[in-house]
């Protein structure tokens, strides 16, 4: 890739190893309320954002379906797992980001969660001071895997997308960046790319550290 003057990262599951306790605590909650998730709509629920996670909860278990209340019950059941175990950084976050900066390389964080909690995550595992920009889809009309979060952050940056590199680890997220125009790379976290994927990505890799080969 040549030109590149962005890189712009998904936070939970890509930069933070998140997405395994969400992956833990949706099951949980939504036994609570006397349903079942399956494995296979957890992993369509990463990093779907408004209003597309409501709609497709309420295709599966009802138009009656609280999202709302499920969604601030796993908000609570997620706090209390990291008030007890933390939360940590994704193998190779700090060598990369390091090194982006010292090829003066914009850093952004373009992610599905709020900024209340994306700033407290960003601050509790130490990355809070490598990024020129934090942004969040709750700043934009419609989340992931809309293009708008990724839009919004290029015309803050005043770049073009073909200029940013976006990180991305699950498909919604993907398919968010490519929709948007920008260079796409994945480290996969809780899954491996499909053949749909694969085809929207313009590298895959194992952690982190690989992307700066790239650059």
């Amino acid at each position: 890739m040549e030109n590149i003057k962005a890189v712009i990262f998904d936070m939970d599951g890509t930069l933070i190893d998140t997405e395994k306790i969400y992956r833990l605590i949706w099951p949980i909650t939504l036994k609570e309320m006397g349903l079942t998730m399956k494995e296979e709509h957890y992993m369509q629920m990463r990093s779907l954002g408004r209003p597309f996670a409501p709609i497709k909860m309420k295709e599966w278990y009802g138009q009656d379906f609280d999202y709302d209340g499920a969604r601030a019950r796993r908000k609570v059941k997620f706090e209390n797992y990291i008030a007890e175990h933390g939360i940590q950084c994704k193998k190779g976050a700090i060598e990369l980001l390091e090194y982006l900066h010292s090829k003066n390389i914009v850093t952004a964080i373009a992610t599905a969660t709020d900024m209340e909690r994306a700033t407290r995550y960003l601050e509790m595992t130490g990355l809070t001071n490598h990024f020129d920009k934090v942004l969040s889809a709750t700043m934009v009309k419609e989340g992931k895997p809309s293009p708008d979060v990724y839009l919004y952050a290029c015309q803050e940056l005043g770049l073009d997308p073909k200029e940013c590199v976006a990180v991305e680890d699950a498909p919604n997220g993907i398919t968010s960046a490519w929709r948007a125009g920008l260079n796409v790379i994945m480290v996969p976290d809780q899954s491996q790319p499909d053949e749909e994927t694969m085809a929207k990505l313009t590298y895959c890799v194992e952690s982190l550290d690989k992307i700066k080969d790239l650059l």
